[in-house]
């Protein structure tokens, strides 16, 4: 079996959506985050970079 190397990187909300415009909200639950301080893993690609760069300043994000 192939081994998998494509490389993660970890998402947290580390600030409030109320207050934000709509297609941020839209942004953030796309990224499959859901409530404050919640984390999920993405793939490191360019479209994912993009949705985080959008909400970057509602968003903390590290290597998985």
């Amino acid at each position: 079996m192939a081994k998998d190397t494509t490389k993660r990187i970890r998402i947290t909300q580390t600030k409030s959506v109320i207050g934000a415009p709509a297609d941020q909200r839209a942004t953030v639950r796309a990224l499959g985050i859901k409530r404050m301080n919640h984390t999920v893993e993405q793939d490191d690609n360019p479209v994912i970079r993009g949705m985080v760069f959008k909400v970057k300043h509602l968003v903390r994000v590290e290597d998985a």
